[in-house]
């Protein structure tokens, strides 16, 4: 399929990604903007956590300091905004106003908290929630990813339960128990909203 099939439009639509940490949802994300480079970007969230082995500032995140995003909260220059395992993250509200008026469709990949947040802010949204097949293959995900230690795994996990009982508030849910699948069906949601948004269907 072209490259070109997806955005080019006067405004693009806003998509909103969550899962629990492990269950590939950056992986469909990369693979969604590789495959279509022109109509596709990725929102760059904010956050005050450090900087993980392979992550490039404003591209995987903007690295702020905990006074420089407490001064953005006075500001109410974010969209949403949490607090989550003692770091902040945050929307910029800028970032996706201009992503969306340049007619590329935006990815926002943030937690269930921050996305319910923004269903009340901004319900035209698409929310699409990535489940793991099960918790027990979500833990062996996460060890072998081996970016943090056993206790914060433990703790990622506990929450991840709190995270899958709220995916009923999403449009849509993928379980990834195969990503190449999974991300078939992710491409497929993008490309039939675009579709209503054109009216073509």
């Amino acid at each position: 399929m072209s490259k070109k099939v997806l955005g080019n439009t006067d405004r693009g639509l806003l998509f909103v990604v969550s899962a629990p940490a492990g269950t590939g949802k950056s992986t469909m994300v990369d693979m969604l903007i590789k495959e279509f480079p022109d109509g596709v970007v990725e929102s760059c969230s904010s956050t005050t956590r450090r900087p993980r082995p392979g992550e490039v500032p404003k591209h995987h995140y903007l690295y702020l300091s905990i006074a420089e995003f407490e001064e953005k909260i006075a500001k109410d220059e974010f969209l949403e905004h949490v607090k989550l395992f003692g770091n902040y993250y945050g929307t910029r509200r800028e970032e996706i106003d201009s992503l969306q008026a340049s007619g590329k469709h935006v990815v926002l990949v943030i937690d269930t908290q921050g996305a319910l947040q923004l269903k009340e802010k901004l319900p035209e949204a698409i929310f699409i929630f990535i489940s793991p097949p099960s918790v027990e293959e979500l833990r062996n995900r996460l060890f072998k990813r081996r970016t943090e230690d056993e206790e914060m795994i433990e703790e990622r996990l506990d929450w991840s339960k709190n995270e899958i009982a709220l995916a009923r508030h999403y449009d849509y849910q993928i379980t990834n128990d195969n990503l190449e699948i999974s991300y078939q069906v992710l491409r497929s949601i993008l490309i039939a909203e675009e579709h209503k948004n054109r009216g073509t269907i």
